[in-house]
């Protein structure tokens, strides 16, 4: 079951096997093999999806994390996937030029704690 969540939350990211394999670091093969539940990720893949905007809670449990249950939303897209992932991946100016750019095209001033 766990494979066919993967597999759902890979086509509702708009992603290939090869470029979400490309995105975590895992041989084409080795997703495959997760998608018919031949063998399973790790705790550390299972980040790894999480961190381009996969929902573990749904393909862990099958129970989606509704946006109301995180603050943060979640990824629907490819298009996001890579922003996020370019986005964790930079550095921190990298970071602090991509909030910029973002914020001057939205018009909206972002909240400082």
């Amino acid at each position: 079951m766990i494979g066919l969540r993967i597999k759902e939350e890979r086509v509702r990211l708009n992603l290939s096997q090869q470029k979400l394999a490309d995105y975590i670091d895992v041989s084409k093969r080795t997703l495959i093999d997760w998608e018919k539940d031949r063998t399973s990720p790790t705790a550390v893949q299972l980040s790894a999806l999480s961190s381009i905007g996969m929902d573990i809670m749904y393909i862990v449990t099958g129970s989606r994390l509704s946006n109301k249950e995180s603050p943060y939303g979640t990824v629907n897209n490819a298009d996001e996937a890579e922003m996020l992932a370019e986005y964790r991946e930079g550095d921190e100016a990298a970071r602090d030029a991509a909030r910029y750019t973002l914020t001057r095209v939205s018009g909206k001033k972002r909240e400082t704690s």
